[in-house]
């Protein structure tokens, strides 16, 4: 049982015992719930098996710092050939728009207009974003290591936190534009600019269309990959109303409206944010290991009041709750009981409670007053 009191040292601050008032949205609920191994039910020689590698892992583990870096890339290619439609949809649309920047930057070199090699220099940078999600989807693929014994899974969350973070950049970068457009009074109608505008929406209404199914703002996100995935369709979504609201700049300055660049600017800047800002929220929260939205703060304060109330617990502390990935939630908690208690039947009341809020990963570690 000693054995089985180890844990991992927290490096979170407390969680604190919130008012009625500290409530936070779900966003989504997993119906069926996979039993946990807890330290109760790991016997002492098991538990070594888990904490330490034997020699045939460490050999693994060497071959696999051993190869190349071009057969790590072509093991990505190889993810992306045999993945699912998504990557496949993602490759194609990366292929699409690098062709069209790579166009654009040649016309604009090649005739001195500066408008031109911008909007290819942005596409480029968006398309180096959306590169980096399609290498994700094929890493995340990977099963759990000894440098990562979580898994993968999480850099979907980072690359959906990167796409959003740039989508922000470029809400910010527009109404800037706007802002200096209202300065100098520019009203130019560049007509060169309008067919790269057109071009542009065609592009990427074929990759709305592609990730059409996450075309809800405020996505129930039920696992890892609906966070990227919903990135890609909001980075596409966003590029496509920036290049609906020149369009719409153009004509309405061909028919002399006042100002019509400023507001069309300024729109499309709101309207980006707004999309963008729930996604924004979710994955820095996870990456920052927020207490997680799908487990209410009254009902985890209810939790820890019904372990507390037991009669051998003197103190419940260190009790720390996040999400590893949206669905996957991850706990440790420290319970003082009094000395010379049993503390097996309190584990697996611990880890009962817990399983029922939705909790999949818990240590549990007990201490003798």
């Amino acid at each position: 049982m000693e054995e089985a009191r180890e844990s991992l040292t927290s490096i979170n601050g407390d969680f604190g015992f919130g008012g009625a008032t500290d409530r936070r949205f779900a966003f989504s609920r997993q119906s069926s719930f996979q039993q946990p191994h807890t330290p109760i039910d790991i016997p002492a020689h098991g538990l070594h098996h888990h904490l330490y590698w034997s020699a045939s892992d460490d050999k693994r583990s060497a071959s696999l710092h051993k190869s190349s870096f071009s057969s790590f890339v072509f093991s990505v290619f190889r993810n992306v050939r045999s993945g699912n439609r998504f990557m496949k949809r993602l490759f194609l649309m990366i292929s699409l728009n690098v062709a069209y920047s790579t166009t654009e930057l040649l016309i604009g070199l090649f005739t001195g207009r500066i408008g031109l090699v911008s909007d290819a220099v942005h596409l480029t940078f968006g398309c180096g974003l959306l590169t980096f999600s399609l290498f994700v989807m094929a890493m995340s693929r990977k099963k759990a290591d000894r440098e990562y014994t979580y898994g993968y899974k999480r850099l979907e969350v980072l690359s959906a936190f990167t796409n959003a973070l740039f989508l922000l950049f470029m809400s910010f970068s527009l109404a800037v534009e706007a802002l200096h457009a209202f300065i100098q009074d520019e009203s130019e109608h560049k007509h060169y600019l309008i067919v790269s505008a057109v071009t542009n929406l065609f592009v990427n209404l074929v990759g709305v269309w592609f990730f059409r199914n996450y075309a809800r703002i405020n996505l129930a996100y039920r696992n890892a990959e609906d966070m990227n995935h919903h990135s890609v369709f909001l980075h596409v979504l966003a590029d496509s109303i920036r290049s609906a609201g020149l369009i719409l700049a153009s004509w309405l300055l061909s028919i002399r409206v006042q100002n019509a660049e400023v507001l069309c600017l300024g729109l499309v800047s709101v309207a980006v944010f707004i999309l963008v800002l729930p996604l924004f929220r979710a994955t820095g929260g996870i990456l920052l290991q927020m207490a997680p939205p799908s487990i209410p703060t009254t009902a985890l304060n209810k939790c820890l009041r019904q372990i507390y109330a037991r009669e051998d617990v003197v103190e419940v502390s260190q009790v720390r709750f996040w999400e590893l990935v949206p669905g996957h939630v991850v706990g440790s908690l420290v319970v003082k009981v009094n000395q010379g208690t049993n503390d097996r039947p309190i584990l697996e009341f611990v880890h009962g409670l817990c399983h029922d809020l939705g909790v999949q990963d818990l240590t549990v570690q007990t201490d003798d007053a």
